[in-house]
C-alpha cells in the first residue's frame, strides 16, 4: 500500500516510517524542510512538503495515498488550545479526503487522560471531554463517513533513541535543581513503550485495525514514579527528593501537572486483536543506559542554545 504519514520526520513518525517501508508498504512523508525532506528519502519514502497547517497539502496526501498515518503535532504547550484546534483541522482534512473510500486511517491520541472504569485503564475507556485535544473524538466521528478510521494511544512516555519528551526533560530539571524529585509518595504510575514497539503497532493498526477501534501502544503498564527519578538522580549523582504538590509547580514548571499523574493502562485488548507484542527494552532499562543519558543531555543542550 502507498501510505501517507504526517509527522514522517518526528521521533514516533520516523520510526513508524522506517517500519513501513521494511515491511513493503510504499511510503509518502510529510516534510516541512529540506533535512527533513532529505531524511525521508535516505529511507526509501518519496516526499511531500508542506505541514499541519497547509490543508492543501494535506488533502492531496491523504487523496493520492491508499491509507493514512497521522501523527503530526503542534507541541506548543504554551499555546495548547490553538495547537489542539490545528490538529482538529488536520484530521478534518484528511478524513474528508478518505470519506467513503474505507480506506485506514489512524489517529493519534493518548493513555493520559481517560475516563477509567478501574484502577488500569483500559482500551473501552473514553477519552476525558473537556481535554482541549480532542483527536480521538475528531478521528472516530470519521468512522461513519466511510473511512476505516482507528485510534492509537500512546503513553506519557514513548521512549528510544532520539527521545526528547519527558523524560530527556526530567534529566534537564535534576541537573539544573540538583535534585532529582518525584512528588509525595512518587508511587504514582506512568506507561511507557519503546518507539520501535510502538511503530510496529501503528502499522499492524493500519493492516487490520477495525473501524472505530482504540488501540494501546502499551508495554509497561505503569511504572512508579520515584523509580523513574531514581534513575535520573544516578545517573547525574544528585539525591533523590519528594517535594509537596505545592512545591511541585516551582520545581517541574509546566511540566507539574504530569508528573504527579497516576494513569496505569493495560493495551491486554489491543495484543489480542493485533497480535501486537512488545519486545523492546522497557522503560527502566532503556534510561539506564548510559548512551541514553548522553543523549538526552544533547538534546536539551541543543536546545538551549
Amino acid at each position: 500500500m502507498r501510505i501517507f504519514v504526517t509527522g514522517a520526520t518526528g521521533f514516533i513518525g520516523s520510526a513508524i516510517v522506517s517500519e513501513l517501508v521494511n515491511a513493503g508498504h510504499q511510503v509518502l512523508g510529510l516534510a516541512r524542510s529540506d533535512k527533513g525532506a532529505a531524511s525521508l528519502a535516505a529511507v526509501g519514502a518519496d516526499v511531500l512538503r508542506g505541514s499541519l497547517e497547509d490543508l492543501d497539502s494535506l488533502r492531496s496526501g491523504a487523496a493520492n495515498s491508499d491509507g493514512v498515518i497521522h501523527t503530526a503535532f503542534i507541541h506548543d504547550f504554551l499555546n495548547y488550545a490553538a495547537a489542539a484546534e490545528a490538529d482538529g483541522r488536520a484530521i478534518e482534512t484528511l478524513g474528508t479526503a478518505l470519506a467513503g473510500s474505507g480506506r485506514p486511517f489512524v489517529v493519534t491520541s493518548g493513555t493520559l487522560l481517560l475516563q477509567r472504569e478501574s484502577s488500569l485503564a483500559t482500551e473501552k475507556d473514553e477519552a476525558v471531554p473537556n481535554f482541549p485535544r480532542k483527536s480521538e473524538a475528531a478521528g472516530l466521528a470519521l468512522a461513519s463517513q466511510g473511512v476505516r478510521v482507528s485510534v492509537v494511544r500512546l503513553p506519557p512516555s514513548v521512549h528510544g533513541d532520539g527521545d526528547h519528551g519527558f523524560v530527556p526533560r526530567l534529566f534537564a530539571i535534576a541537573r539544573e535543581k540538583g535534585v532529582s524529585a518525584y512528588v509525595g509518595d512518587g508511587l504514582n504510575h506512568w506507561p511507557a513503550v519503546h518507539r520501535l514497539d510502538a511503530a510496529r503497532l501503528y502499522r499492524l493498526a493500519l493492516e487490520k485495525g477495525s473501524a472505530g477501534s482504540r488501540y494501546h501502544a502499551v508495554a509497561d503498564q505503569g511504572v512508579p514514579f520515584r523509580d523513574i527519578a531514581q534513575v535520573i538522580g544516578r545517573h547525574l549523582n544528585v539525591p533523590l527528593v519528594s517535594k509537596s504538590p505545592e512545591e511541585a509547580a516551582d520545581h517541574f514548571s509546566w511540566i507539574s501537572q504530569f508528573v504527579s499523574i497516576d494513569c496505569p493502562a493495560s493495551s491486554a485488548q489491543t495484543q489480542e486483536q493485533l497480535g501486537w507484542r512488545p519486545t523492546h527494552p522497557s522503560l527502566i532499562a532503556d534510561i539506564g543506559r548510559r548512551s541514553y543519558f548522553e543523549a538526552a543531555t544533547e538534546v536539551h543542550a541543543a536546545g538551549s542554545r
